[in-house]
């Protein structure tokens, strides 16, 4: 593993659209924390993704620093998954927009501002010419983990919002709801069923490991 120095972080901000917007937002020490969060070997160590959420939320807080707003604890990360999260209705994520900007928070530009977690990579790895050793297989299964979870909570809040709009346009009649999404693993060697949860955390299917 290796790593940038300290002082060659802390030299003149890169062109990047990460190294633009900490100069604009004035985000002290961001290229250190990145470094550090994302080359940290223990089980604490953030993901690209992890990482541009936590920009992102930086990002926002400046915003909301500049706009004059008073905010507690853990408030500017709800807002962030109000305004990002795809287990949030849209009607939601409209709301919280909505008042933002009567709060003068230019949410557009804000949400504008906001970095993929492809953008922390590049600069990571281009600007600051960090890098990782490979990531062990608990850290790939982490992050299909994540992958999958993302995804069945898309599912979850897509379905939940197209019931709700035929329910108001009178084409469908149902009264309070719950929506769950539930994937199944089949092992066709042996016919067992798996959660994909179950199956990452065995490792494999009962009879392939038998048959080791």
């Amino acid at each position: 593993m290796t790593d940038t120095k300290p002082d060659d972080r802390t030299s003149e901000p890169c062109g990047c659209k990460v190294g633009r917007i900490a100069d604009q937002y004035a985000l002290e020490g961001l290229d250190d924390e990145l470094v550090r969060y994302w080359t940290d070997r223990t089980e604490d160590r953030y993901s690209t993704r992890d990482l541009a959420e936590h920009v992102n939320q930086r990002v926002l807080a400046a915003a909301l620093d500049e706009a004059g707003l008073q905010y507690k604890d853990g408030e500017v990360e709800n807002t962030y998954r109000l305004l990002t999260s795809d287990d949030v209705s849209s009607g939601t994520r409209v709301q919280t927009r909505k008042e933002l900007e009567r709060d003068a928070v230019p949410i557009e530009d804000v949400e504008s501002d906001f970095v993929s977690h492809q953008t922390v990579y590049n600069h990571l790895t281009d600007c600051l010419e960090a890098s990782l050793e490979s990531p062990s297989d608990e850290e790939r299964l982490e992050r299909s983990r994540d992958k999958l979870g993302a995804l069945r909570n898309r599912t979850s809040a897509v379905t939940e919002d197209t019931i709700d709009q035929l329910e108001r346009g009178d084409v469908l009649d149902i009264g309070e709801f719950n929506v769950l999404v539930n994937v199944t693993v089949t092992c066709e060697e042996c016919k067992t069923q798996y959660t994909v949860q179950d199956l990452f955390d065995q490792g494999g299917c009962d009879c392939q490991q038998s048959a080791d």
